[in-house]
């Protein structure tokens, strides 16, 4: 069953809705799915969601749309596309969402669990290399506990090369175009530790403090707030802290195989529109997807049921994004400026 379920925080809060969506069921609980939301001060549209046109919840009152999100994009501004979860040789899922990078241009990233089940070199060349392997010139990866189960990342590394570590470990950073983009490595126990005194929260440290980036985002995989199979995991909380404490915009994570957006949040979960930084979870690459659990503080959106990847385009000073589906549609699309 394809589910949807959103919760927008504030004043408006509505009840559950049931509709049917590409055949099959589709539940939106609360407001927004398919609505419209005012513009910002700035001018370009503030965030909506789209469970398609045949599957919409109520929305408050406002005048943007995707589409209208869409158009406000520049084109000289820098893309990035991708996904977390993704390749399995008993699976054409992750062909169908390699052929969505394939119709886009921009930079490609994962955020984790590249090729199932273990991340060997086998894995990768049978699994990952036919389908999302097409985009390998163009792909920044992120490692996941899967491609951990391989001693040394060896899979991983001999098969992205230096992409995987330009910088001389399985973390790194790039800019594009007026962004700071960081990859961490999040499969905290084989990478000595993800805390401050770990190599790898020293690493971040001295990144963020170099940087002159008006806007960051950061990928990894284990999310640090999931509603999904898995959770929250504490053992990124460091990560979110040392973002949250540098005004980083924006978190990309995969691990649990849905599609899940929450509201600008501070490391202890609280909602924070002003420093906050936004989650997205993007475990839809490929790999089975699964069911939500208990819904965490600050979710806006769920989505259960879709493969697809998030695509978001890095403006000078603010970001759209939009999680394009192999069904076809946009189930989500929105924007935000940077802090």
């Amino acid at each position: 069953m394809h589910k949807v379920r959103q919760v927008v925080l504030g004043a408006l809060v509505f009840a559950a809705t049931l509709a049917i969506l590409s055949g099959l069921g589709a539940v939106a609980r609360n407001s927004g799915i398919g609505g419209s939301a005012a513009p910002s001060s700035s001018g370009r549209p503030a965030a909506v969601a789209s469970a398609s046109a045949s599957a919409r919840a109520s929305a408050s009152a406002g005048a943007a749309s995707p589409s209208a999100s869409s158009s406000a994009s520049t084109a000289s501004d820098p893309v990035l596309i991708g996904a977390g979860d993704i390749a399995r040789c008993d699976s054409g899922a992750d062909t169908d969402t390699a052929a969505l990078l394939a119709r886009q241009t921009g930079t490609v990233f994962t955020a984790g669990d590249n090729a199932y089940p273990q991340g060997t070199a086998a894995q990768f060349t049978d699994c990952y290399a036919p389908t999302w392997g097409k985009e390998l010139a163009r792909t920044r990866p992120t490692a996941g506990n899967h491609d951990h189960d391989t001693a040394d990342l060896a899979g991983y590394l001999g098969y992205f090369g230096g992409a995987a570590a330009p910088q001389g470990t399985s973390w790194y950073s790039y800019d594009l175009g007026t962004w700071h983009v960081i990859a961490l490595d999040a499969t905290c126990d084989a990478v000595g530790g993800c805390g401050p005194d770990s190599a790898q929260g020293r690493w971040l440290a001295a990144d963020l403090a170099a940087s002159t980036a008006t806007c960051t985002l950061a990928i990894w995989h284990q999310p640090r707030f999931s509603s999904g199979l898995h959770g929250n995991d504490t053992q990124v909380a460091p990560f979110w802290d040392a973002l949250y404490a540098a005004g980083a915009d924006a978190v990309v994570n995969g691990h649990d195989h849905d599609y899940e957006r929450f509201a600008p949040q501070d490391p202890n979960a609280n909602a924070d529109a002003a420093r906050g930084i936004r989650e997205f979870v993007v475990g839809t690459g490929g790999a089975e997807l699964r069911d939500f659990g208990t819904q965490q503080a600050n979710s806006e959106l769920e989505v259960s049921g879709y493969y697809g990847v998030i695509r978001l385009i890095l403006h000078p000073g603010w970001y759209e994004w939009a999680f394009r589906t192999t069904a076809g549609s946009d189930l989500d699309a929105g924007s935000a400026d940077c802090h």
